[in-house]
C-alpha cells in the first residue's frame, strides 16, 4: 500500500504517479477545458481572440464605464447634495470601494481569459453570480437601447432649421404649450401659450407673475415636454393601456440593433475599433459645448449653483447614500462587462495600471459633463428669468426636456443639437457594446461545443431576440415598461452579486492566492492595500449601500402615476430573478457531486481542475506554483494515485482513507 504525504493546508497533490503539472498539460477531454486550456491561435492568443493593442482594451472600458448616468444623473446628484462638497464622499467611495472592484474583475477576467459565467471555475459552488451578471446585463441592454433609439429619433429631428421642439406650433401641441422668453427691457419672464383652432393658431404673452397661477391651473406644459411626451412618446394613460406600436420608434430601434450588430459580430477584433471612435467623440463634443456654454450669457451662474460647497450637506446621511449608489453604477461592477473585456487581454497585460487609470477618467468625465450641463441651463436660466431649481432634474428629463430646451435658445441651435445627441448616441453604444459583448461571449464560453463556429449567427440570433423583447417599449405605454425595468433589475441584486464577488475572492479562494496569480501577469504583488479592500473595507461598504438602496427604494411611480400592484410585483420579478441562479446552481452543482454533503461542498468551493490561464507555457507556470497558493478552505480530498490500493494521509492529524 503506498502513501502520499501531504499539509493539511496544501491544495494539491505534488507527489503522485500522476503529477498535477502532467495532468494540467496534458489534452483534455472535455470541450470546455480544450477552449479554455488548450487551443491557441499563436504566441500568446487564446482561442477566443484578444484585443488587439492596449488602447482596444482601456477604450473599451472607458466607454463602458462613462455612460448616460454620468450625464444625466452625476450633474444633478452634486447640485442637490452640497455641490463641490459632494466630491468628498464620492471620492473616498472610489477609493475604497469603486477602484477595489474595477481591480477585483478585471484581475481574474484576465487571469483565465473567460466571460462571466465560466470564470467561476475559480469556485464552482458560486457559479450563480455570473449567471446573475448575465441576466442583469440582458435585461438592461434591452432598455438601454430604447434610449439610443430614443437619441437617435431626436437626432433625426434636429437636422431641421427649426428646431420641432423650439415652437408650439406642431400637430402634437395643445393649446396648453408655452415658451419661456424674457423681456429684458422689463427683466420679467414671459411664457406665450398657444390656443389651436383648427388650422389656425393664435398665442398670448404673459407675464409671469401673472401667468404662473394661470399655468399651474392649466396644467401648461413647454414645447419641449409635449414633443417629448405627445409626439416622441404619445403616452397612454398607463401600463393598463400600452395603446398602439410607435412605428417610427420601431424603425429607431431597428436601426439601434443593427448599428450594435454590426460592431460586435466580430467580436473584440470589430468593437476594439469602433471604440477608437464612440470612446473619444464623446470628449470632443463636451469640450466644443463647454467652449460654447461658459461663453453664454448665465453659464457661470449655473456652474455657481453645480459646485458651489454647501458642507451643510455633508452632515445628512442621505448625501453619503447617494455619492456610494453613484460610485457603484458608473464605474460598472457586477455587470459582467468589466470581467468580459479583461478576459480578451493578454496574459501579462498590466491590468494593475488600467484599473487605477479608467475609474478616475469615469469620475473625471462625470465632473467634466456637469460643468457642460449646467452652464447651458445656466443660459437658458438668464434667457427666460426662471430660477435654474426650476429647470434642473435628472434622468431622461434633462437629457430629452430641459437640455433640448437650453439648446433650442442658442444661435444655430439645430447644430448643437445634433453634436449633443450625437454625443448621447455615442456614449450610450458604448456602453451597450460591454453588456451585449457580456452576453454572446458567456455563453460562447460556457457551450463552445456549439456556439464557438457560430459566433457571428448567435451575435445576430441575440440582436433579434433583445429587439423583440424590446418592442412592448416603443409602444405608446412602453415608457412605462421601461421605468420598471430600470427602477428594479439593477439595484439590490448588483450588490448582492458584488458582496458575493468580494466574499468568493478575498475569503473563499483567498486574498493571498489571488495576490499570486496577480504577480503571474504583471510581474509583481500590489500593496497590501488591496487585500485589505477586498477583504474588510469594501463588502462593509456594499452591506452599507445595498441597505441604503433598499431603505430608499419606493414602489415605481412615473412622474405622479403611480403603478398598479401588479405591475410592482413584475417589477420585484425582474430583480430577484438574477439572483435567484445563485442558490439554484448551488443546488444542482451540489446534487451532481457524489459522496457526504460536506465533502461536495468543500470541493465545489475549490478552484476547478481547469481553472487557470489559458495558454499552456503560462498554465505550466501557474501549476508549477499551485503548492504555494493557499486557499481559506484546506484540501480534504487528497488522491494518491497507485496500483492497487491506496491511503491517504494529511499531516498533523492524520487521517485515513480507502479508495
Amino acid at each position: 500500500m503506498s502513501k502520499c504525504v501531504v499539509p493539511v493546508d496544501s491544495d494539491v497533490v505534488m507527489t503522485r504517479f500522476i503529477t498535477e503539472k502532467e495532468k494540467a498539460l496534458e489534452t483534455p477531454t472535455d470541450s470546455s477545458v480544450v477552449s479554455s486550456c488548450s487551443t491557441v491561435y499563436s504566441g500568446d492568443e487564446t482561442s477566443r481572440g484578444n484585443w488587439s493593442g492596449r488602447m482596444d482594451f482601456l477604450l473599451s472600458c472607458i466607454g463602458y464605464a462613462v455612460g448616460l448616468g454620468n450625464i444625466w444623473r452625476f450633474p444633478y446628484l452634486c447640485y442637490k447634495s452640497g455641490g463641490g462638497a459632494f466630491l468628498i464622499p464620492y471620492l473616498i467611495f472610489l477609493v475604497l470601494c469603486g477602484i477595489p472592484l474595477f481591480f477585483l474583475e478585471v484581475s481574474y477576467g484576465q487571469f483565465a481569459s473567460l466571460s462571466p459565467i465560466t470564470v467561476w471555475r475559480i469556485c464552482p459552488l458560486f457559479k450563480g453570480v455570473g449567471y446573475g451578471m448575465v441576466i442583469i446585463s440582458g435585461i438592461v441592454c434591452i432598455y438601454y437601447n430604447i434610449i439610443i433609439t430614443w437619441t437617435i429619433y431626436f437626432l433625426y429631428y434636429s437636422f431641421r432649421a427649426v428646431l420641432p421642439w423650439s415652437t408650439c406650433d406642431n400637430w402634437w401641441n395643445t393649446e396648453k404649450c408655452f415658451l419661456r422668453t424674457k423681456d429684458h427691457e422689463k427683466n420679467t419672464t414671459l411664457v406665450t401659450l398657444s390656443n389651436e383652432t383648427n388650422s389656425s393658431n393664435t398665442s398670448w404673452s404673459y407675464d409671469v407673475s401673472m401667468a404662473t397661477p394661470l399655468l399651474a391651473d392649466n396644467d401648461t406644459k413647454t414645447a419641449s415636454e409635449e414633443f417629448w411626451q405627445r409626439a416622441v412618446l404619445q403616452m397612454s394613460d398607463g401600463i393598463d393601456d400600452m395603446g398602439d406600436l410607435r412605428w417610427d420608434l420601431l424603425i429607431c430601434l431597428f436601426v439601434a440593433w443593427v448599428i450594435v450588430f454590426l460592431c460586435l459580430f466580430k467580436g473584440v477584433k470589430s468593437s476594439g475599433k469602433v471604440v477608437y471612435v464612440t470612446a473619444t467623440f464623446p470628449y470632443l463634443v463636451l469640450l466644443i459645448l463647454l467652449v460654447r456654454g461658459v461663453t453664454l450669457p448665465g453659464a457661470g451662474a449655473g456652474i455657481y449653483f453645480y459646485l458651489v460647497p454647501d458642507w451643510n450637506k455633508l452632515a445628512t446621511f442621505e448625501v453619503w447614500g447617494d455619492a456610494a449608489v453613484q460610485i457603484f453604477y458608473s464605474v460598472g461592477m457586477a455587470w459582467g462587462g468589466l470581467i468580459t473585456m479583461a478576459s480578451y487581454n493578454k496574459f501579462h497585460n498590466n491590468v494593475y495600471r488600467d484599473a487605477m487609470v479608467v475609474p478616475l477618467i469615469n469620475c473625471g468625465t462625470s465632473v467634466f459633463a456637469g460643468l457642460v450641463i449646467f452652464s447651458v441651463l445656466g443660459f437658458m436660466a438668464h434667457e427666460t428669468g426662471v430660477d435654474i431649481e426650476k429647470v434642473v432634474t435628472q434622468g431622461p428629463g434633462l437629457t430629452f426636456v430641459a437640455y433640448p430646451e437650453a439648446v433650442a435658445k442658442l444661435p444655430i441651435s439645430p447644430l448643437w443639437a445634433v453634436l449633443f445627441f450625437l454625443m448621447l448616441f455615442t456614449i450610450g453604444l458604448d456602453s451597450q457594446f460591454g453588456m451585449f459583448e457580456t452576453m454572446t461571449s458567456a455563453f460562447v464560453d460556457e457551450f463552445p461545443d456549439l456556439l464557438k463556429n457560430r459566433k457571428e449567427l448567435f451575435t445576430a440570433f441575440m440582436c433579434f431576440i433583445e429587439f423583440l423583447l424590446g418592442i412592448p417599449c416603443v409602444m405608446q405605454g412602453g415608457v412605462y415598461v421601461l421605468q420598471i425595468m430600470d427602477w428594479y433589475c439593477s439595484t439590490f441584486s448588483l450588490m448582492i452579486l458584488s458582496l458575493t464577488e468580494c466574499i468568493v475572492i478575498g475569503w473563499i479562494y483567498g486574498a493571498d492566492r489571488f495576490y499570486r496569480d496577480i504577480e503571474l501577469m504583471i510581474g509583481y504583488q500590489p500593496c497590501v492595500w488591496w487585500k485589505i479592500s477586498w477583504c474588510y473595507i469594501t463588502p462593509i461598504l456594499i452591506l452599507f449601500i445595498w441597505l441604503f438602496s433598499v431603505t430608499q427604494l419606493s414602489p415605481v411611480t412615473y412622474g405622479d402615476y403611480h403603478y398598479p400592484q401588479w405591475a410592482i410585483i413584475l417589477g420585484w420579478f425582474l430583480g430577484l430573478i438574477s439572483l435567484a441562479p445563485v442558490p439554484i446552481c448551488a443546488v444542482i452543482l451540489i446534487f451532481k457531486e457524489t459522496g457526504p454533503i460536506m465533502l461536495r461542498v468543500k470541493k465545489l468551493l475549490k478552484p476547478a481542475e481547469n481553472f487557470g490561464p489559458a495558454v499552456p507555457k503560462y498554465r505550466e507556470e501557474y501549476v508549477e506554483t499551485l503548492e504555494k497558493r493557499q486557499s481559506y478552505f484546506p484540501t480534504i480530498d487528497l488522491r494518491c494515485r497507485h496500483t492497487g490500493s491506496s491511503e491517504f494521509i494529511q499531516t498533523g492529524e492524520t487521517q485515513n482513507f480507502m479508495s
